[in-house]
């Protein structure tokens, strides 16, 4: 099943109509959908293809003869070149005739193995970039190596790639795409459970309901998804144990620099060396106050939704959960499913507000978004904003986002209204979202003040054309 990407393919297919030689690094999270990518954009063109693995060099480098030679229709079995470099140099003799795509995928395990390929593929680029045809496509799920072997300003190859794409999960929207069957509230449901990663939503059966979906995929020993997450640590970092107990930290609670390092029993110093390297991987992210840099009031919190579900909910439980008892652990997660979905429904809100702005149709022309949290001096308390976007220091947006099957009501208007008096704009725009609608009070209000919008979660549905079922609360 092939979904979305289209704005990669766009930017693969005009580097491909270039006719010149391009060099593409191609880098995503593991399971996020590069290798998918790949084949999608290749299928149809001249192409060499090749995957490494975890093996040896010699292992890799039969491999790699074995896929040029059936490129060029001579293949025979036991067929080797003598060295990476004898092969590559083949390849590159090829491009200069005609258009030729290569594209290495798994690269970071060639390149670990073959301790001398990223200097040899320096070589041959400056060697033949100037008359060759080659379109290279380097791969890679590992992001720490791609990041410092290959685009760090030490590595052998920067400066040489023509672009480079990082594949993110998917968005709100596009994770729609996989579910037609579901409820307009389930899709959220699951959106906040998998988060975007394409194999992730593979394992969610829009057949079955939410409950079902959570007892299989994080509650069942057997799932793939079950120990995802330890599995992912493990393939990119040296000590998964350390790293693990922060992230379980921020899950349960804990958010600044302080907090996690009493939770964890590690210094400061170093859990922000910890916690810079899972903001890398697109694990964790670090917030500040919206338009404030004082990193003394940062917070960090989980960015990818599977990870903050299984932390939140799958260690507590790991006992019962290893004895079968599924029906009972979920019986303990479901209380606090909509409590959890707060902050994916402010996330869902922040993209609907994107959507606004690129079709055109936001009345405030922001520059970007965050949440506001800071003090209060008027009633001596902290207060805290869901969303701001500023347009200029004249124009700003401000919202609040209700994730409850209650209706919002006034109370909720008045306070954003009040709080936005804390800064200092002479023309504000106000966002309510609500997943179950508003009171009779609360739309009379905005009608009457002119310069706020009402978007129930059925309004996002239709603006992301994912379907605007009705919500069964």
């Amino acid at each position: 099943m092939w979904i979305c990407r289209e704005r990669e393919m766009a930017s693969l297919n005009k580097l491909y109509s270039s006719g010149k030689f391009e060099f593409v690094v191609l880098y995503g999270r593991r399971r996020v959908g590069t290798t998918a990518l790949i084949n999608h954009f290749i299928e149809g063109k001249p192409a060499i293809y090749f995957m490494g693995f975890e093996s040896n060099a010699k292992q890799n480098l039969e491999n790699f003869s074995k896929s040029i030679a059936e490129y060029a229709g001579g293949y025979e079995g036991d067929m080797s070149f003598p060295s990476f470099q004898a092969a590559l140099e083949v390849v590159f003799r090829l491009s200069e005739k005609d258009r030729l795509i290569l594209a290495i995928d798994e690269y970071p395990s060639v390149a670990r193995v073959s301790k001398s390929l990223a200097s040899t593929l320096q070589l041959l680029i400056d060697k033949y970039q100037d008359r060759s045809k080659m379109m290279l496509i380097l791969c890679g799920s590992s992001m720490s190596y791609m990041e410092d072997h290959v685009l760090a300003y030490k590595a052998p190859l920067y400066g040489r790639s023509t672009a480079q794409i990082r594949l993110l999960p998917f968005e709100f929207a596009e994770a729609c795409s996989f579910f037609h069957s579901f409820s307009a509230e389930d899709k959220a449901l699951a959106y906040g459970i998998v988060g975007g990663t394409p194999k992730y939503l593979l394992q969610i059966s829009d057949r079955l309901s939410i409950e079902e979906n959570i007892k299989n995929t994080f509650l069942d020993t057997n799932s793939s998804l079950y120990e995802e997450p330890m599995n992912l640590l493990k393939q990119e970092v040296r000590e998964p144990a350390i790293y693990t107990a922060i992230i379980t930290a921020i899950a349960t609670g804990s958010s600044r620099m302080s907090e996690i390092s009493t939770k964890v029993g590690e210094e400061t110093s170093v859990c922000s060396t910890y916690l810079n390297h899972l903001i890398t991987l697109g694990i964790v992210q670090k917030e500040l106050p919206y338009g404030e840099k004082a990193s003394k009031k940062a917070i960090y919190l989980i960015d990818d939704n599977m990870f903050r579900f299984w932390y939140r909910f799958v260690p507590e439980n790991a006992s019962l959960i290893s004895r079968g008892a599924s029906d009972l652990v979920y019986q303990r997660i479901e209380p606090y499913l909509s409590d959890y979905m707060g902050k994916v429904f402010e996330e869902i809100c922040r993209q609907y507000l994107w959507k606004l702005l690129l079709s055109g149709e936001s009345p405030v022309e922001f520059t970007s978004l965050g949440r506001w949290w800071g003090n209060d001096p008027t009633h001596k308390r902290q207060a805290e904003i869901d969303i701001m976007g500023e347009k200029d220091q004249y124009t700003a947006l401000f919202g609040e986002c209700k994730w409850t099957n209650e209706k919002v009501d006034l109370g909720v208007l008045d306070t954003l209204k009040e709080r936005s008096s804390l800064f200092a704009y002479q023309k504000k725009h106000f966002f309510l979202f609500s997943k179950s609608g508003f009171t009779k009070g609360c739309a009379a209000k905005a009608r009457e003040l002119g310069n706020v919008s009402l978007i129930t979660y059925s309004d996002i549905l239709s603006t992301f054309s994912c379907g605007a079922d009705t919500l069964h609360a």
